[in-house]
């Protein structure tokens, strides 16, 4: 006959503890938490004192970007430039300006706006017609609309043509 192992001993298990449990220990107990500095144990932060995480640093601009951006402006300026040196007096005079005729060439008269009060003012408007019209039709609509006129400038072409109907001021 054969003798029956001691109770709460494995046969066949060799030199392990049997289910995982410490030896000599209670099967029930925790185990000791473990200690910062330990290899594998992240430090713990004091809980006294937490330094507030810094603000994130935005992106500083390389000189490229300023020189991209001012060359922008310098173009944009002179778009606008051009834009304003091609406007012809004329065409923005309206009926009560004063004029400066700044050419002695009857082809070109290069009229510009003045103010009535300048000693340059030489011609006041009294009409002005939209429309293209000959030098033959311009004198009869300026006797249309201002009976005393006594000068017609007329411009076509551009964005539009039009008729000033002038008076000596």
């Amino acid at each position: 006959m054969t003798t029956p192992p001691p109770q709460g001993q494995n046969p066949f298990a060799q030199g392990q503890q049997p289910y995982g449990q410490p030896q000599g220990g209670n099967p029930y107990a925790q185990q000791a938490a473990p200690q910062p500095g330990q290899p594998g144990v992240p430090p713990q932060p004091s809980p006294h004192f937490e330094a507030p995480a810094p603000a994130p640093q935005q992106p500083r601009r390389g000189i490229r970007q300023y020189l991209r951006i001012g060359g922008f402006i310098v173009a944009a300026i002179v778009v606008a430039g051009g834009w304003w040196a091609s406007q012809d007096d004329a065409q923005t005079a309206a009926v009560g300006s004063c004029m400066h005729r700044g050419s002695s060439d009857d082809n070109n008269p290069d009229l510009e706006v003045v103010e009535c009060s300048d000693a340059k003012a030489q011609y006041k408007v009294l009409a002005k017609i939209e429309g293209s019209f000959s030098s033959l039709t311009a004198d009869k609509k300026c006797s249309e609309e201002a009976s005393d006129f006594q000068y017609a400038y007329t411009e076509t072409g551009g964005d539009k043509s039009f008729l000033l109907c002038l008076k000596d001021k």
